[in-house]
């Protein structure tokens, strides 16, 4: 299968990007089906804040400190 690049519009801060063919095969190697929503700066931003959020590892707050 061939592929092209694409232009797609970033959801998030609307930008275009370039939605590489090299980028495309790696997807369809993966088994993705859907094209990315989010330029890869919004993509990066979006992990960093999902991981900085996370507590992993850290007992939650309202648990008594002898029980930790």
């Amino acid at each position: 299968m061939s592929f092209q690049d694409k232009s797609i519009q970033c959801s998030d801060c609307g930008d275009t990007f370039t939605f590489s063919a090299e980028d495309q095969e790696f997807f369809q190697s993966k088994g993705y089906t859907n094209e990315p929503k989010r330029c890869p700066s919004c993509r990066q931003a979006r992990k960093s804040e999902r991981y900085s959020n996370s507590s992993y590892g850290a007992p939650p707050a309202n648990v008594p400190r002898n029980l930790r």
